[in-house]
This record gives structure tokens, C-alpha cells and sequence, in this order.
């Protein structure tokens, strides 16, 4: 890793002063392929509310000195939006057994220094901390032909498989955003990939 920066797992009244900064880094990070997202402060303000509202929510902020440069979220499964948990009824494990770990992003200029280690080391500490055996995240799914997609992409599916992590034969999510150049919300299909601690 690279001098200067450290990486902390932050939970409760710790997390919170974090989560405006978190949702700066949500809205430049997303804005890029696969995800296109174009928010704004004021959604991303609701939407990471569940951070403050779970007990057993979890922030692991990567900071260059202060600033905060990368961040990984997750609460347990159940705590999260409808939308994330309903898939799972029927994968034969109970919700209450699974972490959600609901997003890793990183500014591309402190992209391959192990940070991205680091994130998944510590959200699965924090599932078995709270007597979790799964962790579950989702992967945005674009159609290959997408005129957005850059030529150099690679996916994250290597990192992931090497971690353990496997996608779930059909069982994915929808949810909804705004993509940048559109004038509506649409809705994206979710992968979810999980494994077992």
C-alpha cells in the first residue's frame, strides 16, 4: 500500500460524520462504466440512511491522511432495501445468516495497491463478527453491445472468483437509477455473487 493511507472499520456514531464523503465517492466512481449512474447528493443522502439506521452497518473508509479516497458498505441482508433481499428466498440460506456487502469504490488512482484486499479482509470479519456464514454482494449487468462500453473494459469477476466469491445461477436483483444522458430512471438487472465464510 502506498504511504499515507490506511484503511479503518467504522461502525456506529464512527461511520457517520463519513457518510457525505461516501456519497461523493459513490456519485464520481458510478458515474463511470458499468454503472453510469448520475447522482446527486440529495438521493445518495437517502439512500445511505440505512448506514445510520442499522446497528450492525459498516463502513471500511480507506483515507490518504483525512480524506476519505475509497470505501466499502455492508449491513446485514435484511437491513437492506426489498429489492436486494428478496432474491436470496430461495437459495436455501436464511437472510439472517447473510452480510450484504453493498458497494466497494475507489478513486482509479489508488486502484491496485491491495486496497480492494483490504475491503473484502474486513467486511468478511465483520460478517463473522456478527455470526454471519455469507457474504453476498450484486454486479451491475450491461448488455455487451452497449454503446458505452469502453473497448479496454475488464470485469472485477477474476478478483471476485479469486476471494471465493461465485455468482448465483439466476438470481438477481433490479433497481433503479438515473444513467448519465437520460431524462428517466431505469431499471438495471443485479448479479448476485456470494460465498460461504
Amino acid at each position: 500500500m502506498t504511504d499515507g493511507v490506511s484503511v479503518r472499520a467504522l461502525q456506529g456514531a464512527e461511520l457517520e460524520p463519513h457518510l457525505d464523503a461516501v456519497a461523493g465517492l459513490r456519485i464520481a466512481v458510478f458515474r463511470d462504466w458499468p454503472y453510469l449512474y448520475d447522482g446527486t447528493l440529495e438521493y445518495e443522502r437517502e439512500y445511505l440512511q440505512t448506514y445510520r439506521d442499522s446497528s450492525q452497518a459498516l463502513l471500511v473508509g480507506a483515507f490518504d491522511g483525512e480524506r476519505l479516497i475509497g470505501a466499502s458498505t455492508s449491513t446485514p441482508m435484511e437491513d437492506h432495501a426489498e429489492e436486494f433481499a428478496a432474491p436470496l428466498g430461495g437459495v436455501g440460506v436464511p437472510l439472517g445468516a447473510i452480510l450484504y456487502g453493498a458497494e466497494s469504490v475507489l478513486l482509479p488512482e489508488y486502484r491496485g495497491l491491495g486496497l480492494g484486499h483490504r475491503f473484502f479482509d474486513l467486511r468478511e470479519d465483520h460478517a463473522r463478527a456478527l455470526g454471519r456464514s455469507h457474504v453476498a454482494f450484486c454486479s451491475v449487468q450491461r448488455p455487451e453491445d452497449h454503446p458505452a462500453r469502453p473497448a479496454t473494459y475488464r470485469t472485477n469477476d477474476a478478483f471476485w472468483q479469486g476471494r471465493g466469491y461465485a455468482p448465483l445461477p439466476g438470481v438477481k436483483a433490479e433497481f433503479s437509477w438515473l444513467d448519465v444522458g437520460d431524462t428517466a430512471e431505469s431499471k438495471k438487472p443485479l448479479q448476485f455473487w456470494m460465498r460461504a465464510l
